[in-house]
C-alpha cells in the first residue's frame, strides 16, 4: 500500500509513468506491485477531496507523467458538498493538467457508489464529469456497473463500512480499470493545447 514517490526512477527505465490521484480508495493499493510494465506515482491521500486533490498538482506537474489516472469526490459528499463544487472542481482538475501537461494521457473515473444514500448526487456529478471529458480530451471510466448493487449503493460484498473496498471490491475495479488503461495507451496523446483551454486562460 505504497503511497510515497519512491517508485518513480529515471535513468535508463523507458517504462511509463503513471500518476495516480484521489482520496483513500487510491492510496490503499499497492500500483505498483499490479503494473510491474510501469513507473508509478500515488499522489493519493486518505480523507483527501477534490480541493485537498487541486492542492497537489505542483507535485504532479513536476513529475511530468506520460499517464494520469484520477478519482476524487467521494469525501466531498461525505462532507455534505453540493455536486456543483464536486463537479467544478474535477472539471477544473482536467482543465489544470491539461494545460500544464497538455501531452498526457488521461483517464477520469467515476466517483464511485457508497451508501445509498448519497447515490443521486454521486450519479449526477457522474453525468456532468462524463460529459465534460470529450472536452479536454480525457477517457471516462464508469465504474458503477462493477461495484453497485442494483445501481444504488456498493455492493456488501465488496465493503465492510459501504464505502471502502475489501480485496474483492478490489478485484472489480482492477478487472474494470485493466482494460481502460490498456485503451489509454493506444489513445494519440495530444500535442497541443485545446482552443477551449487557451480561451479560459
Amino acid at each position: 500500500m505504497s503511497n510515497s514517490h519512491s517508485s518513480v526512477g529515471a535513468g535508463d527505465d523507458a517504462r511509463p509513468l503513471i500518476a495516480f490521484l484521489g482520496d483513500s480508495l487510491t492510496a490503499g493499493f499497492d500500483w505498483g506491485a499490479w503494473l510491474p510494465d510501469a513507473r508509478v506515482v500515488n499522489f493519493a491521500v486518505n480523507g483527501a477531496t477534490t480541493d485537498d486533490v487541486l492542492q497537489r498538482f505542483g507535485d504532479v506537474v513536476d513529475t511530468h507523467p506520460d499517464e494520469i489516472v484520477l478519482m476524487a469526490g467521494t469525501n466531498d459528499f461525505g462532507q455534505r458538498s453540493s455536486v456543483e463544487h464536486v463537479v467544478r472542481n474535477i472539471q477544473l482538475m482536467m482543465v489544470e493538467l491539461r494545460r500544464e501537461l497538455p501531452g498526457v494521457r488521461m483517464l477520469v473515473q467515476s466517483i464511485p457508489p457508497r451508501q445509498q444514500e448519497f447515490a443521486a448526487r454521486i450519479r449526477e456529478a457522474n453525468i456532468h464529469l462524463r460529459q465534460f471529458c470529450a472536452t479536454v480530451k480525457a477517457q471516462y471510466l464508469d465504474l458503477w456497473p462493477a461495484l453497485a448493487a442494483g445501481s444504488t449503493e456498493l455492493n456488501p460484498d465488496f465493503s465492510t463500512d459501504g464505502l471502502h473496498l475489501n480485496d474483492a471490491g478490489y478485484q472489480a475495479w482492477l478487472a474494470e480499470l485493466h482494460p481502460a488503461l490498456e485503451r489509454l495507451v493506444e489513445a494519440p496523446p495530444m500535442t497541443r493545447p485545446l482552443q477551449v483551454i487557451r480561451q479560459s486562460g
